[in-house]
């Protein structure tokens, strides 16, 4: 039996799947669809995806094709170990 992707297909959002036609609307265009897939009309263009908070700008590369908006904008902050904070009592 195929895999759920084959027979069902790739999830484009239908204001995504208007854009598509029309490619001078997605150069520097905002998504907020992070659930839709990139399609191989998206290459070699700039967008900004939306994380839950500012939206990060992404060039989409071939790379990208198949993946997802939302793989390339991380909805979490970086933590970074700061030096000092050990174990207290420890010897």
């Amino acid at each position: 039996m195929p895999r759920r992707s084959i027979w069902k297909g790739s999830f484009v959002d239908a204001f995504l799947f208007r854009m598509q036609k029309k490619r001078d609307l997605i150069l520097s265009r905002k998504i907020w669809s992070r659930r839709s897939s990139i399609s191989p009309e998206f290459v070699d263009c700039s967008v900004l995806i939306y994380n839950g908070k500012t939206p990060v700008r992404c060039k989409i590369t071939e790379g990208k094709v198949g993946h997802k908006f939302g793989e390339f904008a991380s909805t979490r902050p970086s933590r970074t170990n700061k030096k000092g904070k050990g174990r207290k009592g420890k010897k």
